[in-house]
């Protein structure tokens, strides 16, 4: 059978030739082993790790946190700009009290003031000699308030500021100057000091009731009366007919104030503040 299936062979065609081995094929088994440990190590950390985030998941993650900031930023925001307004709420003052109605002025209506200037020395010493000066004594002082410290200077000052701070029109001041002693034997009778004081008081008596008796007096009057140094002209050298009365501080005249709005039968210690005419007014005169 064999030599048979030889010839067949021989027949057919030429025999295959003689497989040998190939040099390369340890390294490309070495390769291929390899490449399946690799793939093998592949698969067991896909197996390990968690299961992959879809792209569509990240963008929605992100959006929520940006509108989580933005809402926070807008309370954020919102507390800021309603702070001030708290603010001013607390500060703000809540009492709906009415507004007090401005002081009313306690300056009397004086519209009208004389000012009458005695030839002599000092109310003090017509109260030292009251037979010298009988009207002064029992019913001029009696009839207003004698401010014994001031001088004449502050009597006239005080008569001017008083006109000046008169509450309504007409703002007047009358000066009433006593008229000197006469010269020679017509003025013996008055060289004395009894006998100035008595020439004074007689002038007053007069004057008074003429100026008291007027309406303007009764209504906004006001009389100033003070002792000054009143000389003729001959003895200033003035021209004739002419007269000075000079008021001075020393020593202390006195003041004496009669008016509807001065006290009657008052002495009082006040002193006189030239830099506030208004406040000696109103604590000496009443409305």
């Amino acid at each position: 059978m064999l030599a048979i299936g030889v010839a067949v062979g021989a027949a057919i065609g030429p025999a295959p030739t003689p497989s040998q081995a190939d040099p390369s094929l340890p390294l490309l088994l070495e390769t291929l082993a390899r490449g399946a440990a690799a793939r093998a190590a592949q698969a067991r950390a896909a197996a390990v790790q968690p299961p992959p985030v879809s792209a569509e998941a990240t963008p929605t993650r992100k959006r929520r946190k940006r509108k989580h900031r933005s809402a926070a930023a807008e309370e954020a925001s919102s507390t800021a700009t309603s702070t001030p307004a708290s603010e001013t709420e607390t500060t703000t003052p809540t009492s709906t009290a009415p507004k007090s109605k401005p002081k009313a002025s306690t300056l009397p209506p004086i519209t009208h003031v004389w000012l009458i200037e005695l030839a002599g020395t000092s109310f003090a010493n017509a109260i030292a000699q009251p037979a010298a000066a009988p009207y002064m004594d029992t019913q001029a002082i009696a009839a207003g308030t004698l401010l014994s410290g001031w001088s004449a200077l502050d009597g006239g000052a005080f008569a001017n500021e008083t006109a000046l701070l008169a509450s309504s029109s007409p703002q007047l001041l009358d000066t009433i100057v006593q008229p000197a002693c006469p010269e020679g034997a017509a003025g013996a009778s008055c060289t004395s000091e009894a006998g100035a004081l008595t020439a004074a008081d007689d002038f007053l008596k007069e004057t008074v009731p003429t100026i008291t008796a007027t309406a303007d007096f009764r209504e906004s009057g006001l009389i100033v009366v003070t002792f000054a140094s009143v000389a003729s002209a001959t003895a200033t050298g003035l021209p004739a007919g002419a007269a000075t009365a000079t008021l001075t501080t020393q020593p202390p005249a006195g003041v004496l104030l009669i008016s509807p709005f001065a006290s009657v039968g008052a002495r009082s210690s006040a002193s006189f503040n030239p830099t506030s005419p208004k406040q000696s007014l109103e604590k000496l005169l009443r409305r």
